[in-house]
């Protein structure tokens, strides 16, 4: 017993020490450069800066006329349309899929699980999107971005609904429930848990994307926060010191909600794991 408690305490130290190296010295990295000046941080070492230059971050929300408040707006809009559209399609759509037994669902279940595999095909989108008159906005982006994370969102809501049982909603039925009004009313308030988990990791996965608005959303009065990354990084010359102040600036948002979320997410992704 002595050793096997010896084991135990030798691994959780092993993977406190992993996780600090994974996670808390390339943000301790990031943080003393943004501190720095020009010169020190394009040196790129981890050394405390010799004089704090906190107004390295006003730097970053003055640059190319507050970018980065239009880009946080963007992000923000994207993000709630896209997470919104997420919970409703993909709640019903995980119902469907889980309580129906038919050839079609089953052909349908497989088309989705495809669609974690196969990546956007770039080309033939933006041509979709020029066509329909999406293309270079925050409505056409919110439909991307819910096509991509959608066969995820799918997949959590039917196996969390594995976890509801059949006698609720024949229970529903008998007192003369429509099917709607079954899926509303009794269902959906009991997917609280695994809706919390699609909305952060949806939240953090759409809002640090930085690909698709690249492709799909370009111009300056169109950036996400993640495309202000290329204020500060160019041909000849790069100012790592605001780069790293940018990072920091929108990191902290994303991190804090997974922090305080963390519990739910995790209750989330394996609640229905047993059943189903």
């Amino acid at each position: 017993m002595k050793n096997r408690k010896w084991r135990y305490l030798l691994g959780d130290a092993i993977g406190m020490l992993v996780a600090a190296i994974v996670f808390i010295i390339p943000f301790a990295f990031m943080l003393v450069n943004a501190l720095k000046d020009r010169k020190e941080a394009n040196l790129l070492e981890l050394s405390l800066p010799k004089i704090p230059k906190f107004h390295n971050f006003i730097e970053v929300f003055q640059a190319n006329n507050y970018q980065i408040v239009t880009a946080f707006k963007n992000s923000v809009i994207i993000v709630t349309g896209a997470v919104i559209l997420l919970i409703m399609v993909g709640a019903m759509g995980g119902y469907v899929l889980q309580r129906r037994k038919d050839k079609i669902t089953a052909l349908f279940n497989t088309l989705i699980m495809f669609g974690l595999m196969v990546p956007a095909a770039i080309l033939p989108t933006i041509w979709v999107l020029q066509k329909i008159g999406l293309y270079k906005t925050l409505c056409g982006m919110i439909f991307i971005e819910v096509a991509l994370q959608m066969p995820f969102t799918i997949m959590l809501y039917r196996g969390f609904m594995s976890s509801i049982p059949l006698e609720l909603e024949e229970a529903g039925y008998i007192d003369g429930c429509s099917r709607w009004r079954l899926f509303t009313s009794i269902i959906f308030p009991l997917l609280k848990p695994v809706t919390a988990t699609v909305i952060i990791l949806n939240a953090v996965s759409i809002f640090n994307d930085f690909t698709n608005p690249l492709y799909f959303l370009p111009g300056a009065k169109n950036a996400t926060v993640q495309l202000t990354l290329y204020n500060f990084m160019g041909q000849y010359s790069s100012s790592y010191n605001l780069l790293f102040a940018n990072v920091i600036l929108i990191t902290i948002p994303m991190l804090i909600l997974f922090i305080i979320f963390n519990k739910k997410i995790v209750d989330g992704m394996v609640a229905g794991a047993v059943k189903g």
